[in-house]
């Protein structure tokens, strides 16, 4: 397995205000009495007053409080309840427009919810609104639906006005869409930090940490092989996926249910279905996984074909490691791996 972080390394991560370890370790500082998490923003500690905990029950075991400032009790990132209600409006009622008029009557600050939008989704309030009702109306003409009636039904004043938003995010118009898909998008927290969850009409295509280094070019993939788009909106894979991974993380499951959209190469998905059979809790290395795919000299492909996995924890690729029992990549982080391998393990004891 691959070795603890030492000391030193766990302060250099909290200098640098890492958020790739959420949950991984927590920061205890003794002339404070508090505990933060390892991206907090406030001033750092002298290395000489700082303990370091791997569970936020231990460091209240150990007489800490928690940090007002990056507030370590509850998920990072998490999305402030006004959001919630807000996105729990608009999936409802994808026909509402809510302008910077509206927010001020709910003592709401429109560059406050502006700046969070552009942060976890990298677009304006306004331009997430329109994308939903573009969502929408996509659903409506594939099912039929006159091109005229819908540009009206989804809030829109003119023909004109509504084909030029539709032309912006599909590139063509809405009487040219042809076969093109739409898969949506979520964002969601977890002990270890927030996540991306996207999905199509078939099942989920990708769970990602939102920081993985190369989110964007999955993105691209995915879009590229299903011939689709990526846009925000409400899904029932999307919302069997939150309720699932919300229960793993809380020690309640150990085997999801969740319809899978996995486009790619068929030893590709060979190699993924054997990554689902591995049982929670245990491991595989990747010369047992190629010798169960009957392909015993084929550990670099193996080892490639889990790189290519876009659906963490869920096609659990973090069970696999090195014919040495260390740990390998992990997209999502090796400490991240080595959590979440421990955390199973502990489950298992229960």
């Amino acid at each position: 397995m691959k070795k603890q972080l030492s000391f030193q390394e766990k302060y250099q991560i909290i200098l640098n205000k890492d958020t790739g370890y959420e949950g991984i370790f927590f920061t205890a500082v003794k002339t404070t009495g508090i505990f933060c998490r390892p991206s907090c923003p406030a001033r750092k500690p002298k290395i000489e007053n700082v303990v370091f905990y791997d569970s936020i029950h231990e460091a209240i075991l150990n007489g800490y409080r928690p940090c007002k400032i990056c507030k370590p009790m509850v998920l990072a990132d998490e999305t402030p309840f006004y959001i919630q209600n807000i996105l729990k409006e608009l999936n409802e009622n994808p026909f509402l427009k809510i302008k910077d008029y509206d927010l001020e009557l709910r003592g709401i600050e429109p560059n406050k919810i502006r700046r969070w939008f552009k942060k976890h989704y990298s677009l304006t309030f306004h331009a997430y609104q329109r994308m939903l009702r573009i969502n929408t109306a996509f659903n409506k003409i594939s099912n039929g639906e006159a091109v005229t009636s819908t540009a009206f039904d989804t809030g829109y004043e003119s023909l004109s006005g509504f084909n030029s938003s539709y032309q912006n995010i599909f590139g063509k118009s809405a009487t040219q869409i042809g076969k093109m898909n739409v898969i949506n998008i979520v964002r969601f927290t977890t002990p270890l930090g927030p996540m991306f969850g996207c999905a199509t009409q078939k099942g989920v295509c990708l769970l990602e940490f939102t920081n993985r280094k190369m989110l964007e070019s999955e993105f691209k993939d995915i879009t590229k092989r299903l011939n689709a788009i990526i846009l925000p909106g409400s899904n029932t894979y999307l919302e069997q996926m939150e309720q699932e991974v919300s229960e793993y993380f809380n020690g309640k499951r150990r085997t999801f249910t969740l319809a899978l959209d996995t486009p790619g190469t068929k030893f590709q998905n060979s190699v993924w279905e054997i990554l689902q059979e591995i049982p929670y809790g245990e491991t595989l290395s990747y010369q047992q996984q190629a010798i169960r795919l009957n392909k015993p000299k084929a550990v670099r492909a193996v080892a490639s074909a889990n790189g290519y996995n876009r659906i963490a924890i869920v096609i659990p690729c973090h069970r696999v490691i090195g014919k040495d029992g260390n740990l390998r990549g992990y997209g999502g982080g090796l400490e991240r791996k080595k959590w979440l391998l421990d955390f199973e393990e502990k489950n298992m004891q229960l």
